[in-house]
C-alpha cells in the first residue's frame, strides 16, 4: 500500500522535529521533507510530490497565506492543512478563501492532526473547534453592518482585550493603519470611545 506523502512547512525548528515524529510514527504516513519556510521549500516541492502540506502561516519571507496560492500552482492537487497559532477570523477565511483544506490552531492534540491528515484525503475539511466557532459565528453576524471586514477584525480584537501594537503585529499591519481603522469605525459608529464602540458593535451584532 502507498504511503501517504507529507511535507512539512514551520519555521520553529522545534515544533517541525516534533511534528516529524508524531507524523512518522503513523503507519501509512511518509514525510518526504519538511521546511523552515515557504522560500526553501518552493523549489522542492514538485520533486518531493506531496499529498498533504502542513503549513504554518507566520514565517520569514513569504508567509503562509501568500504561499496557498502558490503551492496551488505548483501541485493544485496537494491538500493544505494551516498549523498555526494564529486565529483571528480574518486569517481563517482569507486561508479558506485561497484554498486551504483545513486549518488547525497548534494547540490541537497529536490524534486531531493525525485525523485531520486522514479526513482531507476523504474529502473532508477539518479545522479545530475554536476555529470552527469562528466560522459559524461570522455567519450569525448581521450583515448590514458598515464595518469593513478589516474594521470588523480590528473592533472584534479591541473587544477581547488587545492593544494596538499586538493588532498590528498579528494583521501584519503598522499602528498607524490601526490608528486609522479605530478612527473610521468610531465615525461609522457615531461613538467617541472604545467601550461605546464595543457596546454598539455588540448590541447590533457587528461584532
Amino acid at each position: 500500500m502507498n504511503k501517504l506523502r507529507i511535507v512539512i512547512i514551520e519555521d520553529d525548528e522545534v515544533l517541525r522535529k516534533g511534528y516529524q515524529l508524531l507524523l512518522s510514527d503513523v503507519e501509512d504516513f511518509s514525510i518526504v521533507n519538511s521546511y523552515g519556510s515557504f522560500d526553501l521549500a518552493k523549489k522542492q516541492l514538485k520533486e518531493d510530490s506531496p499529498q498533504v502540506i502542513l503549513l504554518d502561516i507566520n514565517m520569514p519571507g513569504t508567509n503562509g497565506l501568500q504561499a496557498i496560492p502558490e503551492i496551488k500552482k505548483i501541485l493544485s492537487q496537494a491538500y493544505i492543512i494551516i498549523l498555526t497559532v494564529f486565529d483571528s477570523p480574518e486569517n481563517v477565511f482569507e486561508a479558506l478563501n485561497m484554498g486551504a483544506d483545513g486549518y488547525l490552531t497548534k494547540d490541537s492534540g497529536s490524534e486531531k492532526i493525525i485525523e485531520a491528515i486522514k479526513d482531507v484525503c476523504n474529502g473532508g475539511g477539518v479545522m479545530s473547534i475554536n476555529i470552527a466557532r469562528i466560522v459559524m459565528h461570522s455567519f450569525q453576524k448581521n450583515l448590514d453592518s458598515p464595518l469593513t471586514k478589516r474594521e470588523t477584525e480590528v473592533l472584534t480584537r479591541i473587544a477581547s482585550g488587545q492593544t494596538k501594537i499586538q493588532i498590528a503585529n498579528e494583521l501584519f499591519i503598522d499602528q498607524n493603519t490601526v490608528r486609522s481603522h479605530v478612527k473610521n469605525i468610531y465615525i461609522k459608529l457615531d461613538v467617541n470611545s472604545k467601550s461605546e464602540a464595543i457596546k454598539t458593535a455588540k448590541k447590533n451584532r457587528f461584532i
